[in-house]
């Protein structure tokens, strides 16, 4: 199993050198880059370039770039300015657009597989409108990103817009097919269920983000410390078509947890269940 980590985790500093160089000496080789301004200058190209030359110093790969949800997150915020390729103001949408290509440019300089992104911001409703809206965006930015060779995977969100079926239906009603998908056991869990969700996108999954709840909020928590059924999550994931990457995806609690020790032995114990469960050729 792949160990990647989301820089999620530390979306409220910024991603120095010398963070990234802890995240390699705790074993982890890989790792998904959440683009958040405050966090990582992705339209900076020098900020670009020091970050390409930090990964190889410490032999990291970049796995994938998460699109930006927000914009002018400040310290202390709890939120900044929304972000969405799916609202159906034209003029927001372009911005939404010329900001996740912004993103995108960043695999010109350091090469990544997947671009994550969501359909929508907060909770929305499969309106008609929205789905156009995303189909322009998306249109475009499919394009934009193979040029680039990176896949754009649609993320599961806990509303009807990014349920995984909406996700499903919406890749096979505009034929979009070079679109994947990201599964986020997080937000399944919160709405039908880890299981149903994967189900749902299994055709299509080709990266997860791995964390746990208690199917109140979006907690973000270490994997076995909220309520998913981890055995039966994995086992699903471990026999999806293809391989699927698995990325702990976790916030900031208190105390500054979790530690990188804590995430190296829940990798651990990941790995374990998962290797378990694969399919034997």
């Amino acid at each position: 199993m792949q160990r990647v980590l989301s820089t999620y985790r530390y979306i409220n500093q910024p991603l120095t050198p010398a963070l990234l160089a802890e995240i390699s000496q705790a074993g982890i080789a890989t790792v998904e880059i959440f683009c958040a301004p405050q966090h990582f200058s992705y339209r900076e190209p020098q900020a670009v370039r020091e970050l390409a030359d930090t990964l190889g110093e410490y032999r990291l790969a970049l796995h994938a770039l998460h699109s930006p949800t927000e914009r002018d997150l400040s310290p202390g915020r709890e939120s900044g300015v929304p972000i969405s390729i799916s609202d159906p103001e034209r003029i927001r949408r372009l911005d939404a657009v010329d900001e996740v290509k912004r993103a995108l440019e960043v695999a010109e300089r350091i090469p990544c597989r997947y671009l994550i992104q969501h359909m929508g911001h907060g909770r929305q409703s499969a309106d008609p409108r929205k789905l156009d809206a995303a189909f322009s965006s998306l249109e475009q930015l499919s394009i934009f990103a193979k040029a680039r060779g990176v896949t754009i995977a649609l993320e599961n969100t806990p509303d009807e817009l990014g349920a995984p079926s909406s996700l499903q239906h919406f890749i096979a009603d505009t034929h979009l097919h070079d679109l994947r998908l990201c599964f986020d056991t997080g937000h399944a869990h919160i709405e039908d269920g880890v299981e149903p969700g994967i189900d749902a996108m299994r055709e299509r999954v080709v990266t997860a983000h791995i964390h746990d709840n208690h199917r109140e909020k979006d907690e973000h928590l270490l994997p076995y410390e909220g309520t998913i059924d981890w055995e039966a999550a994995l086992a699903a994931l471990a026999n999806a078509p293809q391989p699927v990457a698995l990325v702990l995806e976790l916030k900031e609690q208190a105390g500054g947890k979790p530690t990188l020790d804590q995430i190296r032995t829940t990798f651990d114990k990941l790995e374990k269940n998962f290797e378990g469960k694969r399919p034997r050729s």
